[in-house]
């Protein structure tokens, strides 16, 4: 992982598993990825309630996802502004009782395309304030030398949430609308999820800095933008990091695409190439799990280039597969691999990153991994047209192995200037 200091004692999840606060931010924001995930799948339900010209139905889906998108480009660093000048709970839990009303509003309001489009904005909007938020309120909640078993526990469980969010989502919300009616069933489950992880985080107890509360009177979005970035130049590790998970998430955005063409060449409808994605999602909690528990024992390997080596050998592979249990232990694989990234690298980040920098570095972070993953959304479909799903698998393992090694050469130079 190289830490630029050396490691302090990790007790696994037993320590931070007895961190009462930790324990209700945890939960919390089980809760909130919850009803992000299954209001994700709402959106799309809430369709069939919306008068619309025949034919149109895709362009409507199209604009539906452009509205949900959108916020995460335009205020990813925005939000991380704002999570250093204000209390980090007062915007996790606002963000939430705000989602949670405006989602139980819904049905109040004329049955207009545009009218669900804004809703659909706003709350995509309020989201990108409460991820930076999240990320920031980590450190303030545990210890140093427990980061890594909390950085872990946090990504099982988004995985988690990830995958029984879009498992569950559309049987429950079919439920809700046969129980608790058509008119607003669906609507009242998504908002409670919302009100229910506001209600939990409330009690939690943040030693947030006074010199960072006291500021907050007077804000400058521009100037704060220019500070991370000036600090991200400065810092090259945290960069370094920082660069690492983008490319992470690009090879999921990327498979996403390839997911679906993979289900056709194992036999499977196109619709079921959520069994991938999900084997992946297993492999990337149980890699957490080990590096939470364990973590320690790892403390002095090169964690994230063993991360980088073990996708794109996965990658390669699955041009001489033909087996559909084979394929899924694959993923399960590529998802291990994932963790032995995202997992230390945040864990760096937090780690090297000072109190008054958290919200406008987790901020940007966010901002540059959504811009980021519109590139393999956007070109993986159309190189997968033209030059087939194996050559693009394979080109996609050279390009992860390629920055693999570039990514462990760039930290131990950094970490030779630094020491």
């Amino acid at each position: 992982m190289f830490p630029t200091e050396p490691a302090a004692v990790n007790n696994g999840f037993g320590t931070v598993l007895k961190n009462r606060s930790f324990m209700l931010l945890w939960i919390g924001q089980l809760v909130s990825q919850l009803g992000d995930k299954i209001f994700f799948v709402l959106m799309v339900a809430l369709l069939e309630n919306y008068p619309h010209p025949p034919g149109t139905e895709n362009s409507m889906y199209s604009t539906l996802m452009v509205a949900f998108t959108i916020p995460a480009i335009l205020f990813g660093s925005i939000g991380g502004v704002f999570v250093d000048r204000f209390p980090k709970k007062l915007i996790m839990v606002g963000s939430d009782v705000v989602r949670g009303l405006m989602i139980l509003g819904i049905p109040l309001f004329p049955k207009e395309f545009v009218v669900l489009l804004i809703f659909v904005f706003i709350i995509s909007s309020l989201t990108q304030f409460f991820a930076p938020a999240e990320q920031a309120a980590i450190p303030l909640l545990v210890r140093k030398e427990n980061l890594l078993a909390a950085n872990a526990l946090f990504s099982s469980t988004m995985m988690g949430a990830l995958i029984i969010g879009f498992a569950i989502g559309e049987p429950i919300l079919s439920a809700a609308k046969n129980w608790l009616g058509p008119n607003y069933g669906q609507e009242l489950v998504v908002g409670v999820l919302y009100l229910l992880s506001a209600g939990i985080m409330q009690p939690i107890n943040f030693r947030e800095n006074k010199s960072v509360s006291d500021n907050q009177a007077v804000i400058h979005p521009w100037t704060d933008f220019k500070q991370g970035l000036r600090y991200l130049r400065k810092n090259r590790l945290v960069l370094n990091a920082m660069l690492q998970l983008t490319t992470l998430y690009c090879v999921f955005a990327a498979l996403t695409v390839l997911t679906i063409r993979l289900a056709e060449e194992f036999g499977l409808k196109e619709k079921q190439f959520g069994f991938f994605l999900a084997a992946a999602g297993v492999g990337m909690v149980l890699g957490a799990a080990i590096l939470g528990h364990w973590g320690e024992k790892f403390h002095h390997k090169p964690l994230p280039l063993l991360g980088f080596l073990m996708m794109a050998l996965v990658l390669g592979l699955f041009t001489f597969t033909h087996n559909l249990l084979i394929a899924l232990g694959l993923c399960a694989f590529l998802g291990l691999g994932a963790s032995l990234i995202g997992v230390p690298m945040q864990t760096l980040i937090q780690q090297q990153t000072p109190p008054n920098m958290h919200g406008k570095v987790f901020g940007f972070q966010n901002h540059a991994v959504n811009i980021a993953l519109s590139a393999p959304l956007a070109i993986t479909g159309p190189l997968t047209d033209a030059l087939g799903l194996r050559t693009v698998l394979v080109g996609m393992s050279v390009v992860v192995v390629v920055v693999g090694v570039w990514a462990w050469q760039n930290t131990r130079r950094v970490l030779q200037d630094v020491l």
